[in-house]
C-alpha cells in the first residue's frame, strides 16, 4: 500500500483528498502544514508529498527544500497540486526538486488520483528499467578504476556522459539533485566531480562553495557540465576553481572522458 502525505490547509478539500485517496488504496498522512509534513517524512517511509504552495508559516517552495536538502530520503516524490500554475511557479519548483505539477484548478478531486497515479507509475517504471539495466550490466572489480562523482539530474544527460565514462573504464556515481551530491561528496572518496550548474535543492556555485570549503574535497577536481550559462558566471565559477566547463549542447561525451583522463588518468 502506498503511503503518502497530503499537505492542505483547507480543512474541507483536505478531507475530501483524504476519502478519494484512502479509497483508492493509499495509506493516507493529511496534515496542514509543512512543518507536520517534514515531522512525518523522517519517521514514516512515505512514496509520495502531494503540496499546495500557497501555505501559512512555511509555502510549498520551502517544503520542497527542506526535503531535497540532503537530510531526508531522496526517493520520495514531491507533487506540487496548487492554483498558482504560472510558467515561472512551475519552472520555481521543478528546479527546486519537485517530481510533478498539477494545476488544482484543472482537475475534480477523483481526475487528481488519477493523476497522481500515473505520476507515481511513471517513476515506479523508470525505476524498473533503471534497476533492469543495472542489473543486466557486468559485474566488474572496481579496484584501480577512478571514481566520479556525477551531479546532474536530466537522465538523457547521465545516460550520454556517464555510459561513456563507464565504457572507458571509470566508475561513476550519480546524484539527481544538488543537496544529495554535495551529501555523497563528503560520504565517499571520489577522483572527480562532474557537476551541472543548475539542480534542484542547491545549485552549482553553492555545491562548488561547499566542495571547496572542506578539507577533504576542496583538492578534488571539478568540471562544470551545464547547458547554458551567462560568460559572468563561467568566469565566477572558473575563479572558483573549477577545471573545466563545457556546455552540454556543445560538447560530445568523449570530448568530456578524454578531459577526465587528461585530468586524472585512467
Amino acid at each position: 500500500m502506498p503511503k503518502i502525505i497530503i499537505i492542505e490547509d483547507d480543512q474541507m478539500i483536505s478531507e475530501i483528498y483524504q476519502k478519494k485517496f484512502s479509497d483508492s488504496g493509499y495509506e493516507v498522512f493529511a496534515v496542514e502544514s509543512g512543518e507536520q509534513a517534514l515531522k512525518i517524512a523522517r519517521k514514516e517511509k512515505v512514496d509520495a508529498v502531494i503540496s499546495d504552495l500557497m501555505m501559512p508559516k512555511m509555502d510549498g517552495f520551502e517544503v520542497i527544500r527542506n526535503l531535497r536538502d540532503g537530510t531526508y530520503d531522496p526517493g520520495i516524490k514531491i507533487i506540487i497540486s496548487s492554483n498558482l500554475s504560472q510558467k515561472e511557479d512551475r519552472d520555481k519548483a521543478m528546479q527546486l526538486g519537485a517530481d510533478g505539477f498539477i494545476a488544482k484548478s484543472d482537475f475534480s478531486p477523483s481526475e487528481l488520483v488519477a493523476e497522481v497515479n500515473r505520476f507515481l507509475n511513471q517513476f515506479n517504471e523508470q525505476k524498473k528499467n533503471q534497476d533492469k539495466q543495472e542489473s543486466s550490466e557486468p559485474i566488474l572489480p572496481q579496484s584501480g578504476k577512478k571514481k566520479i562523482l556525477m551531479i546532474e539530474d536530466e537522465e538523457i544527460f547521465i545516460e550520454m556522459f556517464g555510459e561513456k565514462l563507464k565504457q572507458d573504464g571509470f566508475e561513476v556515481v550519480t546524484a539527481r539533485n544538488g543537496a544529495w551530491g554535495v551529501k555523497e561528496a563528503f560520504k565517499e572518496n571520489f577522483d572527480l566531480y562532474i557537476i551541472d550548474m543548475v539542480m534542484p535543492a542547491m545549485g552549482g556555485e553553492e555545491m562548488i562553495t561547499k566542495l571547496k570549503m572542506e578539507d577533504q574535497t576542496k583538492n578534488i577536481p571539478i568540471i562544470v557540465l551545464s547547458a547554458s550559462v551567462d560568460d559572468e558566471t563561467i568566469k565566477r565559477v572558473e575563479e572558483m576553481g573549477v577545471e573545466t566547463f563545457f556546455i552540454k549542447t556543445q560538447t560530445t561525451p568523449g570530448e568530456v572522458s578524454n578531459k577526465v583522463k587528461e585530468i586524472i588518468g585512467n
